[in-house]
């Protein structure tokens, strides 16, 4: 399998610190801020950019987790069953500055689907969208405010980013897809 390893657990943690100062920077009163985590590794990247906030600045932000499963412009083309997940979204949205968290932006599909989502939940006053890695190939014209690495990828690669919790490792990587088919 062709996979390199692009960022490792030290790069990642380093990125998570980086977006705690950039998620704070703008405000003298981060109390009307809320980080919410996308379903899967986006909940898992939230949680960490919290700690960091807490551990770094003593604050404590308004955390949520969203499912955008049926919001999906293709949850009826494809032909298995969905696996829904836990949306959780313990605060009121109303005039709240929401930043979404994801591991990958590629084509903006699953991000509108995320502001739908949101918009069912209530209106936040503002909504940003931060993603560990933007590999490009949109379709939608969305892009991130906050991004971990920018890494231009061909149709037949993908990043996959790794968390402890799920994977057992820290870390990201670019996969040759192709060389996975063949297998």
């Amino acid at each position: 399998m062709d996979k390199v390893q692009i960022m490792n657990a030290e790069e990642l943690d380093r990125t998570f610190l980086r977006f705690a100062h950039q998620f704070l920077e703008s405000y003298d009163d981060p109390s009307r801020l809320a980080i919410i985590g996308m379903q899967t590794r986006g909940v898992y990247l939230g949680k960490r950019i919290v700690a960091h906030i807490k551990k770094e600045f003593g604050i404590e932000i308004d955390f949520g987790v969203l499912d955008v499963t049926f919001y999906r412009d293709d949850f009826r083309t494809k032909l298995k069953m969905p696996e829904v997940k836990v949306t959780e979204i313990p605060f009121d949205l109303y005039d709240r500055d929401v930043i979404l968290i994801d591991d990958v932006l590629y084509t903006g599909r699953t991000v509108r689907s995320a502001m739908d989502a949101l918009m069912a939940y209530g209106r936040p006053r503002k909504i940003q969208f931060c993603c560990m890695v933007d590999r490009g190939h949109r379709e939608l014209p969305i892009a991130p405010d906050f991004t971990g690495l920018y890494v231009p990828t061909h149709s037949k690669e993908e990043i996959r980013v790794k968390v402890e919790e799920l994977d057992g490792e820290d870390a990201v990587y670019l996969v040759n897809v192709e060389e996975l088919e063949d297998e």
